[in-house]
């Protein structure tokens, strides 16, 4: 693939992929469990998050 279609599929998929676990973990912060309850959940989505920013930055933005 060029280097172009790579970067815009990366950034689409990306940006999905973090909307999608932004609106998850708030629902659950929000919702039954409670902010207290779903701290672990945002915690480890955060991790989720930055990990796949990283992998986007590697695999499509940085020059090999």
């Amino acid at each position: 693939m060029s280097r172009t279609v790579k970067l815009i599929g990366g950034l689409v998929g990306t940006a999905l992929f973090l909307i999608f676990i932004a609106g998850l973990s708030h629902s659950i912060s929000t919702g039954f469990a409670g902010f207290s309850g779903g701290l672990p959940f945002m915690l480890i989505a955060l991790l989720v998050c930055v990990a796949a920013v990283y992998n986007f930055w590697e695999e499509c933005v940085s020059r090999k």
